[in-house]
This record gives C-alpha cells, structure tokens and sequence, in this order.
C-alpha cells in the first residue's frame, strides 16, 4: 500500500470544489480523496512501469493545491497548452515528464505519462502519451520499491 511523505492536507471539500470551478474542470472522486487526505506529497514506494518500451520511472512528488513544492494551479498554467486537452498534471518525475489524470470523456479518471522528450508540437497529438492506469487507486496500487535501494 502506498503512503505519502511532506503532504501538505488535508483539505476541504470546498477548497477542492473552489479550485474545480477556477479550472472549470471536474476531478474524480478518487482524486479527490486524496487530496483531502493528503493534499499531495512524496509516494512510497514510489517506482511505477511506464510501458515495455519504456521501463519503469518514480513518481518525485504529487502536487496539491496550494502546495510550496509543486502546486497544482501551476502546473496546470505551465502545461495548459502542452497537454491535450481534458489532462491535469497531477505530479512528475525527477525529469520533467508528468503524470496526468484524465478528466474529459473518455479519458476520465485515467492515469496517464506525459513524456516531455517526445512532445509534439500538436498538444492533442497523443504519441508522447502512455496510458498508466484505470484509476488514481488503481495507479498507486501498481506502484513498486526500487529493488536496488
């Protein structure tokens, strides 16, 4: 199971609600646990399987709303015109790449690696996009300890 270190929650109900309504987007239930229980943080364990092609990666951190190390309102206006539209960088990695939850359709509630190596110049292009997991939980579920630490 996977716990979090240098969280920053909780938070309410309408703190989250108020941000949503700035973004004018709609997070999972889900995701939004989380950040009431925790606000966003350092995983542990933190490593996760991208792909086959693409090996395994950690999670540095998730960001919260408000937070001092990686805010999410940030983040969301650094990436608003990089990331297709209807993804939310949730967190990244120690290289810049970003892990991302879906809220738009068919993407919704979806855990996804936006890999900034690749990234095209057609933000909807998803070529540089890899599909993580079903869900938030399903995603920390698949997290892992780095054997050789």
């Amino acid at each position: 199971m996977t716990r979090f270190t240098e969280t920053n929650g909780p938070l309410s109900m309408e703190q989250i609600e108020k941000f949503e309504s700035k973004h004018g987007i709609s997070l999972p239930d889900q995701y939004k646990g989380f950040l009431q229980e925790f606000n966003g943080g350092r995983p542990v364990p933190k490593m996760f399987k991208i792909s086959d092609e693409q090996g395994p990666d950690i999670v540095r951190l998730f960001f919260g709303i408000g937070d001092m190390y990686g805010n999410l309102d940030e983040n969301i206006k650094i990436y608003e015109d990089r990331l297709p539209i209807g993804f939310v960088p949730i967190g990244n990695d120690p290289g810049g790449n970003v892990i991302c939850i879906g809220t738009d359709e068919e993407f919704a509630g979806k855990i996804y690696f936006w890999d900034h190596e690749e990234e095209p110049e057609d933000p909807d292009d998803m070529s540089n996009v890899y599909l993580l997991a079903n869900s938030f939980s399903d995603f920390l579920e698949q997290m892992y300890e780095n054997p050789d630490e």
